[in-house]
């Protein structure tokens, strides 16, 4: 599962990209910089699997990684083709959730695509795009459809309701990620692959300045507009984390706490998107290796032991839990099943997050 990074060109999404990532994608000060997409991955900080490398002692500790996708940059027609349009609308296809990189800083330094600054309608911009290219694509399958719905075809019927309360809904320029549906009018949903179906985070990319008093004008601009419509917006200076992402981890520290930061925003991005996904993280440990593991959130536990390797689900046998919870006062995983804090769970158990596994399986 993975995020992608959109945004109107040059507000710093490659910026932010090679921060999270470290992939030295090539950032310049011109729009259409980036003219194809990328795909990097960030690790997930989480005490959680601090702890428990310290209390197993294990050689290597493996954290859990959000995967990241940069975007090329959107203007204004592109769901007609204008600027990359196609292929931008392309990539958001093949992601699972969106974060949406608004410029939040003055200054001429940066040229802005459409000369000027004002995020609100940076962020209707790209909404409008999105809900433009669904509008089509829904309207083109109302057409293809349409027959075989009115001529009594169960099947079709049913999509062709859903189909037309999407059409009324959009054209009411609000995104499909607003609507509500049942079990099946969402399995409807999802075989069209919406672009406004997708959850979405809102990243301010402010200046240092406004980064370390927690935001400006714009920043408020922003979050009152996205704040009625559910939306979330982490505030980061993008410039600043690319350049701290080329220090050593004590240069860092240093650099940060001389900047009188107390958490780095890459930190909230990738944890925010974390959620976004609705992940949750399972740990596995062995005396070689102690490992989050990243899952959907109501993943069964024959499932999550395939994310470890094909053959522990093809074999399995049964799980045995303990949550890191009850795990935490005692010293090791014997010491656990001594005071019964272990249970065995079958094939259908739903992982919890801060469940700790030890996978039984015969192949």
């Amino acid at each position: 599962m993975n995020v992608g990074i959109v945004g109107l060109p040059n507000v710093g999404k490659s910026t932010l990209f090679n921060a999270l990532t470290k992939a030295g994608v090539k950032v310049d000060n011109y729009p259409f910089c980036t003219t194809d997409h990328h795909t990097g991955v960030a690790e997930l900080e989480d005490d959680r699997l601090d702890y428990l490398f310290k209390a197993a002692g294990p050689a290597k500790k493996t954290p859990a990684m959000v995967y990241f996708v940069d975007i090329a940059g959107l203007v204004k027609g592109a769901s007609r083709g204008e600027g990359l349009g196609n292929r931008f609308l392309h990539h958001i296809r093949e992601v699972d959730s969106i974060l949406h990189v608004v410029r939040c800083f003055e200054g001429g330094q940066v040229i802005h695509v459409d000369g000027r600054v004002d995020p609100v309608q940076d962020v209707q911009t790209v909404e409008t795009e999105l809900l433009l290219a669904d509008l089509e694509t829904v309207q083109k399958r109302i057409e293809k459809i349409g027959k075989q719905a009115h001529s009594g075809d169960k099947v079709y019927h049913e999509e062709l309701k859903v189909l037309e309360h999407l059409q009324a809904t959009l054209n009411q320029g609000r995104p499909v990620r607003e609507i509500s549906f049942n079990s099946r009018e969402q399995e409807i949903v999802d075989q069209h692959f919406l672009l406004t179906s997708k959850r979405v985070l809102f990243m301010a990319n402010v200046d240092e300045k406004s980064f370390l008093i927690g935001g400006n004008r714009l920043t408020q601009d922003l979050e009152q507009y996205v704040a009625p419509r559910g939306g979330k917006v982490v505030q980061v200076c993008a410039k600043l984390e690319a350049d701290l992402a080329d220090l050593t981890v004590d240069e860092a520290r240093e650099f940060e706490a001389d900047m009188g930061m107390s958490e780095s925003g890459l930190k909230a991005v990738i944890q925010e998107s974390y959620r976004l996904l609705d992940l949750i993280t399972f740990f596995t440990y062995n005396p070689n290796e102690v490992r989050a593991t990243p899952i959907p959130r109501g993943t069964t536990a024959a499932v999550a032991a395939g994310k470890i390797h094909s053959d522990m689900e093809r074999g399995f046998i049964k799980a045995e839990v303990v949550h890191f919870n009850d795990f935490k006062g005692t010293s090791s995983w014997k010491q656990a099943h001594e005071q019964g804090l272990l249970r065995a769970e079958g094939r259908e158990y739903i992982v919890q997050d801060g469940d700790i596994v030890y996978f039984r399986f015969n192949v």
